[in-house]
């Protein structure tokens, strides 16, 4: 018979959306570390945009494998990143369409995603568009809770916070 406990463990995943912004590096060392200290796992979305439907076929096609190729890159260089913080191996996702959309329909796929960490943009320019969209119209739309964390954190501030 296995622990009730062992099951929620298993069950609970972060879910950081990865860009090449630097305070997605700080999402995703903050997601890692609190997962690894509540047992819980992780994922990493990353969005590649579609090409313009006017391009040409052949032209658009080069273009989605560009940005299919530099999104494993991505998400290699940061499942390391995870593994050395935290000791997980990350799941990892590459989907094609609009940011919002594809994050929303993640969600509702997978049941194990518990809750999606975000990192504000550090400065006066705003917490990015991704941040904005979900505080604001799209907050409504969500099945988990959403964790800002301050882009301008340290390793070591994280470290403390986790």
């Amino acid at each position: 018979m296995s622990d009730p406990s062992q099951n929620m463990r298993r069950r609970q995943k972060f879910l950081c959306v990865v860009d090449d912004t630097s305070e997605c590096r700080v999402a995703v060392r903050f997601a890692s570390r609190r997962a690894r200290n509540v047992g819980g796992g992780m994922a990493l979305l990353r969005v590649t945009e579609l090409p313009d439907a006017q391009v040409w076929s052949s032209v658009r096609e080069v273009m989605a494998q560009e940005a299919r190729d530099e999104a494993e890159r991505l998400m290699s260089d940061l499942a390391q990143q995870v593994l050395a913080d935290s000791g997980l191996k990350p799941e990892l996702l590459i989907r094609e369409g609009a940011v919002t959309g594809e994050l929303l329909r993640l969600i509702g796929e997978d049941a194990d995603i518990r809750i999606l960490v975000l990192a504000a943009a550090p400065g006066s320019s705003g917490p990015g568009p991704l941040v904005s969209a979900l505080a604001g119209q799209m907050s409504g739309n969500l099945a988990i809770p959403v964790m800002v964390v301050p882009g301008s954190l340290t390793d070591a501030q994280i470290d403390e916070l986790t």
